[in-house]
């Protein structure tokens, strides 16, 4: 078995926000800036964005839109310096940034994760294409973390992107709409569970989680949650 203290030599531990050399997850000089980004106060109830006022039951988005999904929570709204540090664990090969974010989900996401009941943690997928150029599924990484910590099983093969997608941050409300659709199968892997909690990186307009949902729920799931890193501005 390889010692962990001589690769940590190679490969040492960095802040997942700023990269310096740090031991234990955010350093002191970017903790309060993310301490400033975690959700509080009166959310979404059904995203769980943030709304200005506790008597708005959901946000501008949400009291517009029918979702496939039955309900959703993040860690943090995704502004800088968290943005900056998923693109690296996006694009830039930080996976090791996974298992930092997944502990953060099991802490300030505990509640909600237990009230959601999942019988599966599912991530999304990317297209194959995709995968093989990045090298590997953010979502997948961080689906792993997850179950580990919290002891329910992950399903990474029954939930397929057959359909090849432009980023959804390109484009508009409509254009991400379709941009989706009919992008998800199930694979004959897939075996029908009373719940799934869906993982992703980033929500937005929620429409590639709506997309993966709707064919979940196609194939008999019964209520399809969603958790991710981060999650747009509400109101």
């Amino acid at each position: 078995m390889k010692d962990t203290n001589v690769l940590k030599l190679f490969w040492p531990e960095t802040c997942p926000f700023c990269g310096k050399v740090h031991r234990e997850g955010a350093c002191p000089a970017c903790l309060p800036a993310v301490k400033r980004l975690e959700l509080k106060g009166p959310r979404c109830m059904q995203c769980g964005k943030p709304v200005r006022r506790t008597e708005d039951e959901y946000c501008r988005d949400c009291a517009h839109t029918y979702h496939h999904y039955d309900r959703g929570s993040s860690i943090w709204l995704h502004k800088p310096p968290v943005s900056t540090s998923i693109y690296r664990f996006k694009y830039q090969n930080q996976r090791n940034y996974g298992s930092y974010y997944a502990e953060k989900m099991a802490e300030q996401c505990g509640a909600f994760i237990r009230a959601c009941d999942p019988y599966l943690i599912v991530p999304i997928p990317l297209h194959p294409r995709k995968r093989r150029s990045r090298g590997y599924n953010q979502a997948e990484i961080l689906a792993a973390c997850l179950g580990k910590l919290t002891d329910i099983r992950v399903d990474g093969r029954g939930l397929a992107r057959i359909r090849s997608s432009s980023p959804q941050k390109l484009l508009g409300s409509s254009e991400r709409r379709r941009n989706v659709r009919g992008a998800f199968a199930v694979t004959e892997h897939f075996r029908p569970v009373p719940s799934v909690l869906l993982i992703d990186d980033i929500y937005t307009t929620g429409n590639t989680v709506d997309a993966a949902a709707e064919i979940l729920k196609k194939a008999g799931v019964e209520n399809v949650c969603f958790l991710t890193i981060s999650i747009g501005q509400g109101y």
